[in-house]
């Protein structure tokens, strides 16, 4: 897989050679070379050449590099797997900008473009539409002390608004302006959505807009950010290409609609959608405050852990910080203690003497976790192994192998823990529960404990990049 960056929108370099070859060839009165020279530019597709060049631009709910600058992100996760699926390399070209993105389509120097783009009818006029494969609505985000705040389409006009050029937004901003008179907005050609919302959270921007997805992710971020209204019926995300590629994108659809295509969408749903809960602005809100504040008294213990044991740094932070919102003087009523609340049996097993120490316990609930995960059957692929090595680190080895067992018994992956979440809270069912080895247990737990940590994972991984 190769990957390429471009600063901006240039003329692409086929129309630019060809340009450049209309004087010579006037003179040496070469068609034939002509010919040859427009063979040269037309871009051959995946099929024969076993690469598909893919043009988006860098965002959370697109392509983005993790810390160890690997490419993920939705768009990344959907196109690797189709292209894994047809046996073709895939060709990135990052961009700034959903403007850019278009732009390099419409060149013809690139197959596809997924990048987070709405299915508008207007530009199913100008390029081929490709299958979609997330639903989302257009929201006005404006900051939440905003004073008055515009809760209805008449409300608007007067707000400053500032959205991404060449997006959707722009097209929803003038119908409603159309109905509505008075509305203004302007168009930025230099930020994105991300970057436009921060602005909104920092109030050196009024309002904007952007895709519901956009802003469920950033909102963890950002807290202050609020959704105004809801500009739009639901609407569908999805991948383009240039209008004589129509077969590729013919392609694409089958396999969007199919067995494979719909498992890729359900992994990619699960790994960066699903376990986002309900808001809640004061958490949140509290744990960006700890991040400035207490995390960093603690960073360098959970990279020495990480180093230690292999447990993501980061991941350990988001663990120790939904067990104690890194107090390490934390206690509960039922005796576990300390910044990773741990039992005083699982302390004595680990060596830790003292759970009030910070790097003692940290150290020892890096250990136990790798523990829980080393346990599980290397077979299992990541990150489901290590959700399943959370939820036994939350309810205990013990009741996590009666609910794998339970799994199989319910022909549901146990391996899979976007199906484990289904079955885990059947450990608090009496229909169930009694047929286990190790009997009842509050399931539902582990499958909250979980969806916590990602959460506040995605929140504090900046701090560790």
């Amino acid at each position: 897989m190769s990957h390429s960056k471009r600063q901006g929108f240039t003329m692409p370099q086929g129309k630019f050679a060809g340009g450049l070859l209309i004087l010579p060839l006037l003179l040496m009165g070469c068609s034939e070379s002509a010919s040859k020279q427009e063979e040269t530019t037309v871009l051959k597709p995946p099929s024969e050449t076993g690469v598909l060049k893919v043009a988006t631009r860098n965002g959370s709910t697109t392509y983005y590099l993790d810390r160890h600058e690997n490419p993920i992100g939705p768009e990344h996760a959907l196109i690797s797997a189709y292209a894994e699926h047809r046996g073709w390399q895939v060709e990135w070209t990052m961009l700034e900008s959903t403007r850019d993105v278009l732009a390099e389509l419409e060149s013809g120097t690139t197959h596809l473009a997924a990048a987070g783009l709405t299915h508008l009818a207007s530009r199913d006029e100008r390029f081929a539409r490709g299958p979609a494969h997330t639903e989302i609505t257009e929201q006005l985000v404006c900051h939440r002390d905003s004073r008055p705040m515009p809760r209805k389409p008449e409300d608007i006009p007067g707000t400053d608004i500032v959205v991404t050029a060449s997006s959707s937004y722009v097209e929803t901003l003038n119908n409603l302006a159309d109905q509505h008179p008075g509305i203004q907005f302007k168009e930025d050609k230099e930020r994105t959505t991300e970057i436009i919302l921060s602005a909104v959270a920092d109030r050196s921007v009024g309002c904007t807009v952007a895709d519901s997805n956009i802003v469920q992710v950033m909102r963890r971020h950002f807290p202050h950010l609020e959704v105004a209204m809801t500009l739009t019926d639901g609407r569908n995300l999805g991948w383009y290409l240039p209008r004589n590629l129509q077969a590729l994108g013919d392609d694409a659809h089958e396999w969007m609609n199919s067995v494979e295509g719909d498992e890729a969408i359900g992994l990619m749903e699960n790994r960066y959608y699903s376990y986002i809960g309900d808001f809640d602005f004061v958490d949140l809100r509290a744990l960006n405050r700890r991040i400035a504040n207490r995390l960093p008294l603690f960073i360098d213990t959970f990279r020495a852990a990480e180093a230690k044991t292999g447990m993501p740094a980061d991941l350990l932070a988001a663990l120790a910080y939904q067990e104690s919102h890194w107090d390490p003087k934390a206690k509960s009523p039922t005796g576990v203690r300390g910044i990773m609340m741990l039992t005083q049996r699982t302390a004595t097993s680990l060596g830790v003497t003292n759970r009030l120490d910070p790097e003692a316990a940290i150290d020892g609930g890096a250990r136990y976790l790798a523990d829980r995960h080393r346990r599980l059957p290397e077979t299992i692929p990541e990150p489901d192994r290590t959700f399943l090595a959370l939820a036994s680190y939350n309810i205990g080895r013990g009741h996590l192998l009666d609910a794998r067992e339970l799994a199989r018994t319910l022909n549901k992956n146990p391996d899979s823990w976007q199906e484990m979440t289904e079955v885990l809270p059947l450990k608090a069912d009496k229909r169930y529960y009694p047929s286990t080895r190790y009997g009842y247990a509050r399931g539902y737990e582990p499958v909250h404990y979980v969806q916590r940590i990602r959460n506040y994972r995605d929140v504090i991984r900046s701090a560790f990049e």
